[in-house]
């Protein structure tokens, strides 16, 4: 790796550990940089994943109070979760990197939209809570999106965190951060599980992984310092201008570019 590289490296991570500490949607960044610096997509997306998996571990102790009061849900959401994260990075390891290059453009405008539509799952899921208990159809319903979730966070994951949210507040959770909480160790465990495989399949890039991770780590550092202090409307308004315009990109590259 060339020093601006390096540097490059550390920035991206520094700034999606800064944003996934404020507002969730890191990915976003940091796997566009590893693409724009020659790493093939597939080993791209696990290298952003592993790069980040230490933060959003540490992210639970922050909620550690709400442990309790999330308690009941705990035996539902957490075997989707690991098995549905053990899925999609199996298939992520099955895919093609051809093919794979393909499905990038689409995955981070998918995860792009999310962000830009987060506040308004928000607003909906409050409209919508109410108190159910930890059983029932409603619950088997979440428990089988939380599923498919989980699919697309080991295999991709931008996002993860937005989907969830939403389908906790359509469940009836209303303290945010009793959802955040679930969201973040059901998150956690879907990208440790990845991290866990991408590393066994040696489709990581260590070197880049190495650097990533050490930027990442002062990004939540000073995000969970100062959080309160940033202007999170700014942060979020700039991640879709960063995601819409990489997707643009990616798009052209892709299927005009590409196929000249």
């Amino acid at each position: 790796m060339t020093f601006t590289e390096i540097i490059g490296l550390a920035l991206a991570a520094a700034i999606a550990g800064l944003i996934n500490s404020v507002a969730g949607g890191g990915t976003i960044l940091t796997f566009p940089v590893l693409l724009f610096f020659g790493t093939p997509a597939l080993v791209a997306n696990a290298t952003s994943t592993v790069a980040l998996v230490i933060g959003t571990a540490g992210s639970i102790f922050g909620f550690r109070e709400h442990m309790t009061a999330i308690k009941p849900w705990l035996g539902r959401f957490i075997p989707v979760s690991i098995l549905g994260g053990l899925i999609g990075s199996i298939l992520l390891t099955r895919t093609t990197d051809k093919v794979f290059g393909h499905l990038v453009p689409f995955l981070i405008l998918f995860a792009t939209i999310l962000f830009c539509a987060q506040g308004a799952f928000r607003k909906l899921s409050r409209k919508e809570a109410r108190a159910l208990p930890a059983s029932g159809k409603g619950v088997w319903v979440a428990v089988a999106f939380q599923f498919a979730v989980s699919i697309y966070g080991g295999y991709f994951g931008a996002g993860i965190g937005i989907l969830m949210l939403a389908s906790l507040g359509f469940l009836g959770m209303a303290d945010i951060h009793e959802m955040n909480a679930l969201k973040n160790l059901l998150g956690s465990l879907i990208n440790v599980v990845a991290a866990v495989w991408f590393l066994a399949a040696d489709i990581v890039d260590l070197r880049r992984a190495g650097v990533m991770t050490v930027g990442a780590l002062v990004g939540y550092y000073v995000g969970a310092r100062y959080s309160q202090r940033i202007p999170q409307q700014q942060v979020r308004r700039m991640i879709m201008a960063v995601g819409l315009i990489i997707s643009a990109v990616m798009f052209f590259k892709t299927f005009v570019w590409g196929a000249t």
